[in-house]
């Protein structure tokens, strides 16, 4: 299995549009890794996951062959992760030969609420916490992330291909009944891609992102139940200007983790 970060930051981008802190202007002047994106992932070439904004240049930045992607999942409805108008562009006259003729998007009911109707070309696939759905080869199963005000809903997902993923940026946490899930079943990582928005800012267990030292909890907890392992691959994604984002900053720091630093086109084969 292969996954692409397509982009890597939090809601306001790295560097932020307006902002002039030290972290942004460094950025700035450094390029390169040091540049983030809204977040978004491809796992091989066909399961894209989000839709932000940022869409139509990570597609022309990263050379992405749209015409490989056959399935959407969305983890929440927040602007940053569904920019739903440009699903709008998948039909006549905005888009012409296009190889798979309707685009799943797997989602909440909350989430396909906020895209406001089926796009000409796509079908709503509406997925309950704690489901799965089959799509194609892979089995996704929806989990409930800590994140969205009460009443609303946002995911993280078990992703099962010939190897296991777990997909959890945008979440506090884990709740306890999604420790319970995955150790009730039995489940094992492959690799895990964790939220990491806070970087070493401290944040509460039950706040809505995390930071290394929940990330430390978080690990310590899946190893417990046999979720992960030594051989599991492990990276940290979705990071805040406020935090000092740059690579170099955050890859030291996540090896004092154990873990792994994405980047804006970082692939990983595991």
């Amino acid at each position: 299995m292969k996954l692409t970060y397509l982009g890597t930051a939090a809601a306001e981008g790295f560097p932020a549009t307006f902002c002039n802190c030290q972290f942004c202007v460094e950025a700035r002047l450094l390029g390169g890794k040091n540049v983030r994106t809204r977040s978004q992932s491809l796992v091989n070439d066909d399961l894209l996951i989000d839709f932000p904004a940022d869409t139509y240049f990570h597609f022309l930045n990263h050379k992405i062959d749209v015409n490989k992607i056959k399935y959407l999942l969305i983890t929440h409805a927040h602007p940053d992760h569904l920019y739903q108008e440009d699903l709008y562009r998948r039909r006549r006259p905005y888009a012409h030969n296009i190889a798979t003729d309707i685009l799943p998007i797997v989602c909440s009911e909350h989430t396909s609420k906020a895209i406001n109707g089926t796009p000409a070309g796509t079908k709503t696939i509406v997925i309950k916490a704690f489901e799965t759905v089959k799509l194609g080869e892979y089995e996704i199963t929806a989990l409930p992330a800590r994140h969205m005000l009460e009443g609303e809903e946002a995911f993280i997902y078990i992703i099962r291909g010939d190897k296991t993923l777990l997909y959890a940026n945008d979440t506090g946490f884990f709740f306890e009944d999604v420790f319970s899930y995955i150790e009730e079943n039995k489940v094992f990582f492959d690799m895990v891609s964790l939220d990491c928005t806070n970087i070493d800012i401290p944040i509460s267990d039950g706040g809505s992102h995390m930071g290394f030292p929940n990330i430390e909890r978080l690990l310590s907890r899946l190893s417990a139940i046999g979720a992960v392992n030594s051989s599991t691959v492990k990276y940290v994604n979705h990071f805040s200007h406020n935090a000092n984002p740059i690579h170099s900053v955050v890859e030291e720091k996540a090896k004092k983790h154990g873990c792994l630093a994405s980047y804006d086109g970082c692939t990983v084969d595991f």
